[in-house]
């Protein structure tokens, strides 16, 4: 029978045909032979559909039947693939004939195939998106159940069905490709796209890639937003798994997921298919910005992980979304540092709420995983990286220099943005080869193209990538090579720190150092004095860092650079030692004519020499040689001549200008050191070799170095200022030539005395002789010092008023404190105590070391030897500290004789150095305070490197600091010392933060001494300011200030009285601190500022609170436990800072800043109760009640409600009525009434604070009855109603009125008897605390 309906098929005999199929049986259509189940008869049914016509049943049941049996053989895999197209193409042309019963039929068949899990190659799916899209435009009633439903209601209960069946894993691509060809509703489109999502955990890691992207497509419907959450949560899943398997790597191999290298692969291939899709779909691309920035209001450690900002700079790259893409990471980075920041200054927040990620990490995690041929991502981050460094650049302020801040910490998160820019740069430049030039291309060009403002972040990255990769840069060297053409039109410091980058690709190119050599002979000719230093900069670079052959070792070397950046590659050491020295000696050439060049560039020569000394040490001679030529020219050998030195020869004068032509006491300190450094290294190097001949001429310039130094010290000692035509009636203003020529002949007389006092106490090895010579040569200084302070006086215009910076180096002031002050050898005794005698000498000493500090402090290096050797550094801050510490401790500033003389106690100078080495230790040496603290405790030795408790280390400095302050306010009026004190305060407030905040024992004490401290009676403004800010900062360490301010409130109060003044407020003082002298403005302002802090950090908490309600991502019970912590929290520091706004609006402040600044923060104060209310709004609903903070807290929301009230709205509407009538009431004194009248008027008009606060208590009660509405609370009942401001009567002041006016009636009756004086006044009521 087949073979009869094949061949009447095939001559197309369509009666005959349709004649023939209505005579075969059920059984007959459904089992078709062998043969014809491997396609033989298959064409056939092609001719089978017309002539089974679907207006009659039996042609429907035909259909079917066809349909039945040709799903299953599609997906047997029995059939070619071409064979399976053309079925399913045939039937797909065929489907939309069929009724709706058999289209439903048809349909749940496919269901249960599905859920059999009988697909193989998902062929036939292509006819099920056609037999669901037919079935949803279908009218007829289907039978569904017992009921029955239309095709559209149909299809949705299949659909419904079948997501909520099992899936085998191997269809899910497949049915999500299906579903993309069949119309859906939002509501299922839906349940497919959570579906498929829930399907991701159940496949192989190499199948999610296809499944992603045709879930993608399928987004083109809608769902956008679930899509891409869905995907970017499932990879930030497997990122956290994988970490924690790094962590604790799993035994269980079934339990342990994929390979690393393998998930990055597999993210790297999403990434690519989502940015492909968003091409092609612009809307995707803003939803996942919009999804990111709404996840990051929940929960930021969801929103930014690896996975989604990989994405991001993804898409940015060639996408209009760029610049909304690096706005949201910039903000995501500032919010994120903000936020870390503000954690750390408050314990109190700490606890509550701790940090629980980090964006910065994330980012540079972003930078590792790219290293996995994440080639898409590299431009994101090069370009990230450079939009960070760029927004969040030093800024140079107007008119002044740019603050150096890459020797410090990053502090600001400005900072930390900029700093984390550099990182992604350098991180990416290791990671990525190909990308590597253009980041050096660019970082380049900004150093060119930015010299106006300051490239100091740019300078660092660039020395970073450069040792990084010296070697793979020479491929790059081009680039390098151009910019140095630019070198002569660049600022002095930008040359500088450009040199000192790429120092370590000049060791490896020859040509970029042949480049460079010819800029810097072009430069040194240059009209451009910037030029001629800029070349000056760069032959001594080259001189430092080329070594001739036979050189001393490089650990030797000062330079700051030496150590890290020349072992990075020392090739042409091995070919090219002995070329140097021709090469060296013609740089050597070149710096000679410099000589004979302005006064800045023989000064940078004469500070450069040293060092090329110390890493050069073969060309000691040609150095000494070209000092000792240069010195003679303004040496006078005559032995009895005075003075020693043609002083006129330093100057130059141009009509009526002078300038200076030779910094001589630069030159002095050059050959001084020089020759020291040369006597202990070289000198004794040759000795123990015993090499040759030239001995003899090293001998012969170094004797003659010593003769000039002797001759010039006797002669200077002998000579009387009028020998260098200065004396106290000569003229230092800088108005005229003549006054600006003694003014520079007294700063070279300074400097020569000083080297000279160096080098004779150096190489006098404690003879009494040399030290007399030491102080006559520091007598000349002080006359000096002194004739220019007395004129300062006098004369705004002159120099010293100014103090120079001293000549002596930071080595030889530590040797010198400690010799004064902790020398007790009996051999040493009677030399320094020709020093010692000397009170001028000693204070001097300290006031170098002072000045010596503070340089480092605010430029991180100091003038003079190993000026910019961080380690030597940090010795010399260790000795110097010590003597300080024990100078001040020792001997108190009430004790030491001052005498006539003024300016500060040696003691007072000794507490300021240690306060400004405590601040650049913390600045500086961060790292190194463990060693430090040490250091003060070990006399002698080096630090051990066991553990050292810092907190302890510090608890105990703090501890001698305490005795000396508590000393201070116990002492005698007369003795009592402000600036001292200010002083002992600041430093304690420094060390304060070296103290660990989980040390409760420390803390406590400290708190205790605090409180102590505070009870002083006698304190003036600056102190009072110093004290409480201290205190505010240790409770800032371990907990919240709310109740310290609750109680300065009280004092404050008591202090000033109540703005009643009928009511006599009962005084029950705290702290003696507060009174009248003090209550107002200071410690009112310094109250009301803490107070701000304490809002601002309510404020934070709340917004957390918000996102923590709004985030249903994680566990639900541990979201709301955090939650009431947070809830706690908040009511108890608004309830106790209620309290503290109770006491000062009841307060008779004075008119002006108190006033203004109260206002102010109870307008914030009341805003911040609004959010509160708004948000417990946003949960009553899901509560169905108020929040309480838990039983053993009194406070609740209820509570806090009652709280601002009872004991704040009411107070606040009788202090504004305080300060609008209180100008009125007091014009007993006109001046005085005009006055304050002004000063209100001024407020009132300027800030307006009044209406302010006026519209946020109205707002907060308007919050509150929509509260009470939805709580069915009634919170109002704890409020009373504003009164209008518009129109409101004072009964209490009308009946004043009334009084007065009657008054004056009964005057102006001259019948009027005249009142009683012995008539006792109206008692005052007591306010009751």
């Amino acid at each position: 029978m087949a073979q009869h309906i094949l061949a009447l098929a095939a001559e197309e005999a369509p009666e005959r045909l349709q004649a023939a199929l209505q005579s075969l049986g059920e059984g007959e259509v459904r089992a078709p032979g062998p043969g014809r189940a491997c396609g033989e008869g298959c064409p056939g049914a092609g001719r089978a559909g017309p002539c089974s016509p679907c207006s009659q049943e039996s042609g429907v049941l035909r259909r079917l039947m066809v349909y039945k049996h040709c799903v299953p053989l599609v997906e047997s895999g029995d059939l070619h693939l071409a064979k399976v197209s053309e079925i399913i193409g045939l039937l797909m042309l065929e489907a939309r004939q069929l009724p709706g019963r058999a289209l439903a039929e048809l349909a749940t068949l496919f269901v249960d195939v599905i859920k059999g899990g009988s697909l193989s190659n998902g062929k036939s799916l292509e006819l099920f998106s056609t037999v669901l899209t037919a079935l949803a435009s279908s009218k007829e009633c289907l039978a569904y159940g017992k009921g029955e439903l239309n095709g559209e209601e149909f299809k949705k209960q299949l659909i419904n069905t079948l997501c909520s069946s099992k899936w085998d894993p191997r269809s899910v691509i497949h049915l999500a490709n299906m579903f993309r060809d069949v119309p859906l509703t939002a509501e299922e489109l839906q349940f497919v796209v959570e579906k498929v999502l829930r399907m991701f955990s159940k496949l192989d890691l190499q199948e999610i890639p296809p499944l992603v992207y045709q879930l993608l497509l399928l987004s083109a419907k809608g769902s956008k937003k679930a899509v891409l959450e869905g995907i970017i949560s499932f990879f930030n899943q497997l990122d956290k798994r994988q970490k924690e398997e790094q962590r604790a790597p799993s035994v269980d191999l079934e339990v342990a997921t994929m390979p690393l290298d393998q998930l990055r692969h597999v993210e790297g291939t999403v990434i690519l298919h989502i940015v492909s899709v968003i091409n092609l779909d612009q809307d995707l691309g803003e939803e996942l910005i919009r999804h990111l920035k709404t996840e990051q209001q929940k929960d930021p450690c969801t929103a930014l992980c690896p996975f989604s900002v990989a994405l991001l700079l993804s898409v940015a790259v060639k996408h209009r979304l760029q610049e909304q893409i690096f706005d949201f990471l910039k903000t995501s980075i500032v919010r994120s540092c903000k936020d870390l920041q503000f954690l750390q200054g408050s314990r109190f927040l700490q606890d509550l709420f701790p940090q629980k990620y980090d964006v910065t990490a994330i980012i540079l995690e972003v930078v590792e995983n790219s290293a996995f041929g994440w080639d898409h991502v590299t431009q994101g981050l090069v370009d990230l990286g450079f939009s960070l460094m760029e927004s969040y650049e030093p800024k140079k302020p107007f008119g002044g220099k740019v603050a150096e801040t890459s020797y410090g910490l990053s502090k600001t998160p400005a900072q930390q943005a900029c700093r984390l820019g550099a990182s992604i740069l350098l991180e990416t430049f290791k990671v990525h080869e190909p990308i590597r030039s253009d980041i050096l291309e660019q970082v380049l060009n900004r150093v060119l193209t930015k010299a106006a403002s300051p490239v100091s972040h740019f300078i660092d990255l660039l020395s970073n990538i450069v040792v990084s990769a010296p070697l793979v840069l020479q491929n790059s060297s081009s680039k390098v090579t151009e910019t140095f053409d630019n070198l002569s039109f660049l600022p002095l410091d930008t040359v500088q720190g450009l040199l000192r980058a790429v120092q370590p690709l000049l060791k490896v190119s020859m040509s970029v150092r042949d480049a460079l050599i010819l800029v810097l002979h072009k430069a040194i000719f240059s009209r451009q004095l910037d030029a001629r230093k800029a070349a000056v900069a760069g032959f001594l670079l080259l001189l430092r860092n080329f070594k001739v052959l036979g050189s001393l070792s490089s650990s030797q070397c000062s330079q700051a650079i030496g150590a890290t950046q020349v072992s990075v590659a020392d090739v042409h050491a091995c070919y090219n030692s002995a070329a140097n020295e021709a090469f060296c000696l013609e740089i050597l050439g070149s710096l000679r004519r410099c000589l004979s060049q302005q006064a800045d560039v023989r000064l940078m020569l004469y500070e450069g020499f040293y060092d090329v000394l110390r890493r050069n040490s073969q060309l000691a001679s040609s150095i000494m040689q070209t000092l000792l030529s240069q010195i003679k020219q303004y040496y006078l050998p005559q032995p009895d001549l005075l003075p020693p030195l043609k002083l006129e020869g330093c100057i130059m004068a141009q009509g009526d200008q002078v300038f200076l032509q030779e910094p001589l006491a630069h030159l002095l300190s050059c050959i001084q050191h020089c020759l020291a450094w040369y006597k202990n290294t070289v000198h004794l190097h040759q000795g123990v070799e015993d090499e040759e001949e030239e001995e003899e001429e090293d001998v012969g310039f170094q004797q003659n170095f010593e003769e000039m130094l002797d001759s010039v010290t006797r002669r200077m000692i002998k000579s009387e200022l009028e020998d260098f035509e200065l004396d106290k009636s000569a003229d230092f203003s800088l108005s005229s030539g003549v006054g600006v020529k003694n003014n520079i002949y007294a700063i070279l007389v300074m400097g020569i005395c000083e080297v000279l006092i160096e080098y004779n106490f150096n190489i006098g090895n404690f003879s009494k002789n040399k030290f007399e010579d030491v102080l006559g040569l520091f007598t000349c200084y002080n006359k000096l010092s002194e004739i220019l302070k007395e004129k300062a006086g006098k004369n705004k215009s002159i120099l010293g008023n100014k103090t120079a910076r001293s000549f002596l180096s930071m080595g030889f002031v530590s040797t010198l404190l400690t010799a004064l002050f902790r020398d007790n050898a009996q051999s040493h005794e009677e030399s320094l105590a020709v020093l010692r005698s000397s009170t001028e000498f000693l204070r001097y000493a300290v006031s170098v070391a002072l000045q010596k500090v503070q340089q480092l402090e605010e430029t991180g290096q100091t003038d003079g030897p190993d000026g910019q050797n961080p380690e030597k550094m940090f010795q010399n801050l260790c000795r110097i500290t010590r003597v300080l510490l024990w100078r001040y401790t020792s001997i108190p500033a009430v004790v030491e004789e001052s005498g006539k003389k003024k300016g500060k106690s040696i003691s007072l100078l000794c507490l300021e150095g240690l306060l400004r080495i405590f601040n650049t230790m913390q600045q500086l040496y961060a790292a190194r305070i463990p060693q430090f603290l040490q250091a003060l405790d070990i006399t002698d030795g080096d630090a051990e490197e066991a553990d050292i408790n810092v907190t302890e280390k510090a608890a105990f400095q703090i501890r001698q600091f305490q005795r000396s302050l508590v000393n201070q306010f116990s002492s005698a009026e007369d003795d009592f010392n402000s600036k001292e004190t200010q002083l002992l305060i600041t430093v304690l407030s420094t060390l304060s933060k070296l103290l660990e905040p989980a040390s409760q024992q420390v803390l406590h004490s400290l708190l205790g001494w605090g409180k102590m401290c505070v009870v002083a009676h006698r304190c003036d403004i600056p102190c009072c300011k110093g004290l409480l800010t201290l205190l505010f900062n240790l409770h800032a360490l371990y907990k919240s200030p709310v109740s310290l301010l609750r109680e300065l409130a009280q004092d404050i109060h008591a202090c000033l009285g109540d703005i009643d003044q009928d009511i006599e407020v009962e005084s029950r003082s705290h702290f003696a601190i507060v009174n009248a002298k003090t209550a107002a403005p200071t410690i009112c302002l310094l109250v009301l500022g803490q107070a701000e802090k304490v809002l601002e950090e309510v404020d934070w908490l709340i917004k957390k609170l918000n996102s923590l309600g709004s985030d249903t991502s994680e566990d639900s019970s541990q979201i709301s436990n955090q939650t009431q912590a947070l809830e706690k929290g908040v009511i108890l520091q608004l309830g106790t800072l209620l309290t503290a706004y109770h006491e000062l609006v009841q307060t008779a402040l004075p008119a002006g800043s108190c006033v203004d600044m109260l206002l102010r923060s109870l307008s914030k104060t009341y805003a911040i109760l609004t959010s509160l209310i708004k948000h417990y709004k946003q949960i009553v609903g899901g509560r169905g009640s108020l929040p309480c903070v838990g039983s053993n807290t009194s406070l609740s929301a209820s509570l806090q409600v009652k709280l601002s009230g009872s004991h704040l709205t009411p107070q606040c509407y009788s202090f504004i009525t305080y300060v609008q009538v209180r100008p009125k009431l007091t014009k007993k004194k006109e001046d005085e009434a005009a006055a304050i009248s002004t000063v209100m008027a001024k407020v009132l008009r300027e800030t307006k604070p009044i209406p302010n606060l006026i519209f946020a208590i109205e707002q907060y009660e308007k919050f509150l009855i929509h509260l009470s509405k939805k709580s069915k609370v009634n919170l109002m009942q704890y409020m009373k109603l504003s009164t209008s401001r518009d129109f409101r009567i004072n009964a209490s002041m009308l009946e004043s009125v009334l009084q007065e006016h009657n008054t004056e009636d009964a005057e102006n009756d001259s019948t009027a008897e005249q009142p009683d004086e012995n008539q006792e006044p109206k008692k005052k009521r007591q306010r009751k605390k």
